[in-house]
């Protein structure tokens, strides 16, 4: 993960608030759809919680698949510019 994605998860970690507006979002539901397609979800809700335990590595494994299409690297960034709002 490069360095303005560690920033924005740290951000997001920090402001549940924030995390819920984007969560609602129009970006923040493409990203969910990102994450949760091929295996109804159940691959982000290990990554989840190994996270949650202190382990994020299976979350960050993920995030850097999608952050390698064109597509999701341009959605990472319209959500790293919006938090920065």
């Amino acid at each position: 993960m490069d360095e303005n994605t560690t920033r924005l998860v740290e951000q997001l970690k920090n402001n549940p608030a924030a995390l819920q507006a984007l969560m609602r979002s129009q970006d923040g539901q493409a990203l969910l759809r990102m994450l949760t397609q091929g295996d109804q979800g159940a691959g982000l809700q290990r990554a989840a919680k190994a996270a949650a335990m202190g382990r994020p590595e299976e979350m960050v494994n993920m995030v850097n698949r999608i952050m390698q299409t064109p597509g999701g690297a341009a959605l990472v960034e319209r959500i790293n510019q919006a938090v920065r709002k």
